[in-house]
């Protein structure tokens, strides 16, 4: 999203290795017109720079952030702890394990994290959203809106399927 308004998300991540799965909480947010920006902000390579940036993201009028990182993933749970804003953790995995997965859930008392699926930027995104929906009313009718058409849609192809039957919907595909 153009850098002319203030951003209202937050997106960061721990590395370029992470650019391809977090690209998809900046391409939804745009779907709803969502100001934003990126960053790479390492919890391991730069904790100064990632504690500035959690530090001071309220005050430059960020209301949500969502932090990816994968294997040992500790920059969403680091971020939720140098920050009282709402931290959306999108745990990265490769291949093997789900050790950001783990790492993300098993934040202890008092330091809140939300966790979205694996590889979910889009979903922390929709999450974001939601939070952010709850004080900016346009952004409240697009979201019913898209709520509304994910509904439809479900109700269309379950008539399709009750109509044609399921042989018939998955030859087409």
């Amino acid at each position: 999203m153009a850098a002319m308004t203030t951003p209202l998300v937050g997106i960061i991540m721990g590395s370029k290795s992470d650019l391809d799965i977090m690209s998809g909480a900046a391409k939804t947010l745009d779907e709803f017109s969502v100001s934003y920006e990126v960053r790479i902000v390492s919890a391991h390579r730069t904790p100064q720079a990632m504690n500035k940036y959690a530090q001071s993201a309220k005050e430059r009028g960020i209301k949500v952030i969502i932090a990816g990182a994968g294997g040992s993933a500790h920059l969403p749970g680091m971020t939720a702890s140098e920050t009282i804003l709402p931290v959306i953790a999108i745990p990265v995995r490769r291949s093997g394990g789900h050790e950001a997965f783990w790492s993300n859930i098993k934040m202890p008392p008092g330091i809140p994290l939300a966790t979205m699926p694996e590889n979910g930027a889009e979903y922390g995104a929709l999450f974001a959203i939601r939070i952010l929906a709850l004080n900016d009313p346009r952004l409240a009718t697009a979201y019913e809106v898209f709520v509304n058409k994910q509904r439809d849609m479900v109700i269309a192809l379950d008539q399709e399927l009750q109509e044609k039957g399921w042989e018939n919907i998955l030859k087409k595909g």
